[in-house]
């Protein structure tokens, strides 16, 4: 350990260049280049009959001008992937460098990496031949070095493969840049740990309840008290209260009810109405309970061992609290609440994007392209743009721990005087009578509750999948719904989740269709926070994240319409506005 505390003190907290797959990454733009340019000027000369002495701009400007030229329909479809292929290539650099928080080589033992299911010493830490076996593989890209990856028990990693692949539209999942997370030792780091303790706590506190919350108000008074290494929404004198506690300050996520209105409108689904209620787990009030909290399991779930099932709720429930939220992103299909999203806006007659065409056609609907089935479509798709990419991140640029292993850093710390450099201020929370120690069993020694009995799934924290699908799902359909347009009859749960209310409080007539799709979003995103298996900083920057990916493939859909169209029109997460 003096090792470890020497590193510690020798290095700096700047972010430092990732390990990096060599074959893909070497060649990969140069790759891509090679073939475009070849295909560009393969269509001009065999098609255009123009002079192969042209730039690479006069090319690119030549299959831009496509729609009124008088190639082919063959060579048309041709050109119009060439110039989305030329349109990523030049968006991005040779030189393009993913940082990662340097955790990886700060720390001798890879404290502050993920390692669930390799084998693990019996204080935690990673054996260290088989983390260097899974980086090793990790930088090879080769799939048969993956199958010699040491594992600790029968549990597999989730995918680590899936970063590597191509896509045919929208940017390339290796040519997106996502800041690095915070270091283990920082103060933003135990800020985001703190806000994970709490959620855990007030996990069956229901969100409406929240105002009137003793525990609630705790929680707000001991995150204020990191400042502004504590990076969530808050008032306009900078404070977190009760009222936007776990609330990410996009725009509409902070108005009205915690939970959005896609998630208890009436939804058809073709000739099927969906019955939104949920099947939720039992709280320990209840016969249930939470997971992770003593250091046996703790330890054997993290060589990959088996788990316990966990105990359900035999009354269907509309989600009303953090242990209903943390079930329903527990299990759902990615693209599930977006889609259901998309139900709920057609089915209540939501108008389309103001810029969509066929709102001025006098002979024509949408279906095929820009109408309800192309949408739908859409949504699913982009998702798979999102995961390739996000894979890409967690595998092969960040490899951050989930908080269930800082947690298990921590009881090291407190049980055992491990000399892990836990930031203080934390420290201090955990051991403080009016802080975080009122609430957590000491027993536990720092351990988090975990809301899933496997705890977190079995590839690495950062960017977090559920967090970039969503931006990217709810970046579409803000593309092709009118924003602007009031949510019609706004409800929430009652106590028990067993039936729905009129919300009728002051900000009702403010919640709007782009609100609360930006709501659903964050609600999924912070739901894996919820339950454990996430960090603050996972959710806000892989909105952003899933939000650029979903331009890039409606830049490239675009290019594909026979339509008089001018653009998508959606404001983005920063609250901005763009036309694509």
């Amino acid at each position: 350990m003096d090792k470890l505390e020497n590193s510690m003190h020798e290095r700096t907290m700047k972010p430092v260049q990732s390990i990096q797959p060599e074959k893909p990454l070497k060649s990969r733009r140069q790759f891509l280049g090679d073939l475009g340019k070849a295909a560009v000027v393969g269509t001009t000369v065999a098609a255009l009959a123009v002079d192969p002495s042209l730039s690479f701009a006069e090319e690119t400007q030549l299959t831009a001008e496509k729609a009124t030229s008088k190639l082919s329909r063959r060579a048309r479809a041709r050109a119009i992937r060439i110039e989305a292929a030329n349109h990523h290539f030049e968006r991005t650099q040779d030189s393009l460098i993913h940082r990662n928080n340097g955790d990886e080589e700060r720390y001798e033992a890879k404290i502050g990496n993920f390692s669930k299911g390799l084998p693990h010493e019996n204080n935690g830490e990673v054996v260290p031949s088989a983390y260097a076996a899974f980086v090793a593989a990790v930088k090879s890209g080769e799939p048969a070095k993956f199958e010699e990856i040491p594992m600790g028990g029968k549990r597999r990693l989730i995918n680590p493969q899936a970063g590597f692949s191509f896509g045919l539209e929208g940017g390339d999942p290796q040519s997106y840049l996502i800041d690095p997370p915070p270091a283990f030792a920082g103060r933003e780091q135990a800020a985001e740990m703190a806000e994970n303790y709490w959620m855990s706590i007030l996990r069956d506190t229901n969100f409406l309840d929240y105002p009137n919350s003793e525990i609630a108000r705790d929680a707000a008074t001991d995150l204020n008290r990191f400042g502004t290494d504590y990076k969530a929404a808050k008032s306009e004198d900078g404070r977190v209260t009760p009222e936007n506690l776990f609330r990410i300050d996009i725009p509409g996520a902070t108005i009205g009810p915690y939970m959005s209105q896609f998630w208890y409108l009436p939804t058809r689904f073709g000739a099927n109405w969906i019955n939104t209620r949920i099947r939720t787990v039992l709280s320990p009030a209840n016969g249930g309970k939470d997971y992770l909290t003593d250091f046996d399991r703790w330890l054997s779930i993290q060589n990959g061992g088996r788990w316990e099932e966990s105990a359900y709720d035999p009354v269907l429930r509309w989600m009303r609290n953090g242990r209903d939220l943390g079930e329903w992103v527990h299990v759902d299909v990615l693209f599930q609440g977006y889609f259901q999203s998309l139900l709920i806006l057609l089915g209540n007659g939501i108008l389309v994007d103001k810029k969509n065409p066929y709102n001025f056609s006098r002979t024509q609907d949408g279906f095929g392209t820009l109408g309800a089935p192309y949408i739908a479509s859409l949504v699913c798709q982009v998702a798979q743009n999102a995961l390739r990419t996000v894979w890409f991140q967690k595998w092969c640029v960040h490899r951050r721990m989930r908080p269930e292993v800082f947690g298990g850093r921590i009881y090291q710390v407190l049980k055992n005087k491990s000399n892990y450099p836990v930031h203080a201020d934390l420290l201090a929370s955990l051991s403080d009578k009016d802080r975080l120690g009122r609430y957590l069993d000491e027993e536990q020694g720092g351990l988090l509750p975990i809301a899933f009995p496997e705890g977190s799934p079995t590839h690495p924290s950062y960017g977090a999948g559920h967090a970039t699908v969503a931006g990217a799902c709810v970046t579409v359909l803000k593309a092709f719904f009118d924003e602007d347009a009031f949510v019609p009859g706004p409800v929430v749960p009652n106590s028990n989740g067993t039936g729905l209310l009129p919300y009728i409080e002051y900000d009702a007539t403010k919640l709007t269709v782009g609100g609360e799709l930006n709501k659903i979003a964050a609600n999924v995103a912070v739901g894996r926070n919820i339950a454990g298996v996430h960090w603050l900083s996972d959710a806000t920057e892989s909105l952003k994240l899933g939000e650029q990916i979903a331009i890039d493939l409606l830049r490239d859909q675009r290019t594909c319409f026979n339509e008089k169209f001018d653009g998508f029109d959606l404001t983005k997460f920063d609250g901005t506005k763009t036309i694509v």
